[in-house]
């Protein structure tokens, strides 16, 4: 939050602040009104050896399948570690990365495509705080069909308003997308076997391959646009879901964070960054898969980069695509609404032991300027396979803010 106002600043600037003011972001964001950022060294990425050297041996699981080897090396408090080897990557973070995705001629076509897509992309525009702020980045919305894009314009909300540009896939996009499908489930099943206790998909995970039907392309002109800490709405994805991410152009740093829950009685100063942060390299023509436990067990950015190597054919920029599948089961016509008549925001219990992990629907009229929103709030419950139970649709959810529990209270 305190990055979409103040996106000059550091993260570990805004943090320090932050804590310095019990974890209230109105104040924080007061205090930086007259901050001036230092002027910054240059840097580049440098080369990293791999971190295998320093895990345990490997281990199995009862049936005979092996599990990741214990690892040692991991970000400290304060620090981040920098992991550019995809056996790191997939050790120590809930992603797994593949340089050289897709052949070059397709991976620059894809990006040459988009490059120009981008010019008229726009920010966006959202209220944090009673502030009306922007996005530090450009983005859009492709679909593949015309039904779907209508659809999208009048019933999908994001960031409290509905979404005027929303774009067909390109020829390329679309080329591109049974590759990404293919591959992400690939991985799904491997994390699975090899990463997960039992070998066992985890709790509200769906069982049925996953099958993008949505590409939201993001574009990061220069050093500075950068995107702040936060997971992914779950909203129209569900539980336990799955991203598979491609970065064209400039190579950036992607920042992951693990959350760290903490009891009632835990003063709210406790540092939020108490594991450190790591950071993945994602070079040109790369794919991340955010796996299962990724958007409600972690926490995710794009930092401002300290300086970075121009690309032959993007320049400064670069091009995010993340494939999502949206649920059908997730349609906003079978979620709740509040009494402002706008679909609910699914949301997950992230910072209390208590309830932690615990799924709940929350007004999402806060993120709209000039309207406020209300207190609704209702559990959600979902079966093993990510299925929202019967007693949770909309045709049960009528509670009104008179009857219901503050959402900054009771998660």
């Amino acid at each position: 939050m305190l990055s979409s106002l103040h996106p000059l600043i550091e993260q570990e600037t805004l943090l320090d602040v932050l804590l310095a003011h019990d974890g209230s972001v109105s104040h924080a964001s007061e205090s930086l009104k007259s901050f001036r950022p230092a002027a910054r060294k240059s840097a580049v990425i440098g080369h990293q050896r791999s971190l295998r050297q320093y895990t345990n041996s490997a281990t199995t699981n009862t049936d005979g399948s092996s599990l990741p080897p214990k690892k040692k090396a991991k970000s400290k408090k304060g620090s981040t570690l920098h992991l550019y080897d995809p056996e790191d990557v997939a050790d120590h973070t809930p992603c797994t990365i593949m340089h050289n995705f897709l052949p070059a001629e397709l991976a620059d076509e894809l990006l040459r495509e988009l490059l120009h897509e981008a010019e008229s992309f726009e920010k966006i525009t959202f209220k944090l705080f009673d502030n009306i702020v922007t996005s530090p980045h450009t983005s859009c919305l492709f679909l593949e069909s015309y039904e779907k894009i209508q659809e999208q314009r009048h019933d999908y909300y994001y960031n409290g308003g509905m979404l005027d540009d929303v774009r067909k896939l390109t020829p390329t996009l679309a080329k591109v997308k049974p590759i990404v499908q293919e591959t992400v489930n690939e991985q799904i099943q491997s994390r699975i076997k090899t990463r997960y206790p039992g070998g066992m998909k985890l709790k509200h995970q769906p069982s049925k391959p996953w099958v993008p039907n949505a590409a939201f392309v993001n574009c990061y002109a220069g050093a500075q646009q950068s995107v702040g800490w936060h997971s992914d709405h779950l909203t129209y994805l569900g539980p336990r879901a799955v991203i598979g991410s491609i970065s064209l152009g400039v190579a950036r740093e992607f920042r992951v964070r693990k959350i760290l829950p903490r009891d009632a009685d835990t003063k709210r100063s406790d540092d939020p960054d108490g594991e450190g942060q790591i950071s993945i390299h994602l070079p040109h023509n790369s794919l991340l898969v955010m796996h299962a436990e990724m958007q409600e067990e972690w926490k995710h950015s794009i930092s401002p980069a300290l300086s970075i190597d121009p690309h032959p054919i993007s320049g400064n920029k670069r091009i995010n695509i993340t494939y999502r599948d949206y649920r059908p089961e997730m349609h906003p016509s079978l979620t709740p609404r509040c009494q402002c008549n706008i679909p609910c925001v699914l949301r997950v219990v992230q910072r209390k032991k208590e309830n932690y992990g615990k799924y709940f629907w929350m007004c999402y009229s806060n993120a709209i300027p000039d309207k406020d929103g209300c207190s609704f709030f209702q559990w959600a419950e979902f079966d093993d396979e990510g299925i929202p139970l019967p007693g949770t649709k909309a045709s049960m959810a009528t509670t009104t803010a008179t009857t219901t529990t503050t959402t900054t209270t009771v998660p």
